[in-house]
């Protein structure tokens, strides 16, 4: 049971790492899509949709191997820094499968305002960077909340 523990705490912390590390990718794609020209802007939409794309399939990987990880481990559900940890979860996913998306849809828009749009996907990136680090704490600290 040790060694299938240890398996699944080593998948939960690459997954986190592949859920975080692209995500300061964007910073300065996001940089450089505001100064670049209308022939290079489709391949800096690409690399943000592919790192989006790579984030969410890690988050996948983390939730289901920190599922394992609470149904097998010594913390029950109730566990307050388990709750936290799901709330900002939710949050955290709701926000990631809205707060991208819809700002790069709108980004081929007619009529876009492209330093709008920019703006608020640098502004997403950071919050949404933010509600991993919160997590990433929750699971290292295991804080005792209340």
């Amino acid at each position: 049971m040790k060694t299938i523990y240890g398996t699944i705490v080593f998948i939960h912390v690459v997954s986190a790492v592949i859920a975080i590390g692209p995500l300061f990718l964007l910073v300065p794609i996001i940089k450089r899509l505001r100064s670049a020209e209308s022939t290079s802007e489709e391949a800096f939409l690409n690399i943000i949709r592919v790192t989006i794309r790579i984030v969410m399939h890690a988050g996948h990987m983390l939730v289901v191997s920190g599922a394992l990880l609470i149904l097998i481990g010594p913390w029950p559900w109730h566990t307050p820094w388990v709750i936290a940890t799901l709330v900002v979860l939710l949050l955290s996913g709701v926000f990631l499968s809205t707060g991208f998306t819809r700002v790069l849809r709108n980004y081929n828009e007619p009529g876009f305002n492209k330093e709008s749009i920019l703006s608020r996907l640098n502004r997403t990136s950071w919050i949404y960077i933010a509600l991993m680090l919160i997590m990433l704490w929750l699971m290292v600290q295991k804080p005792i909340l209340w």
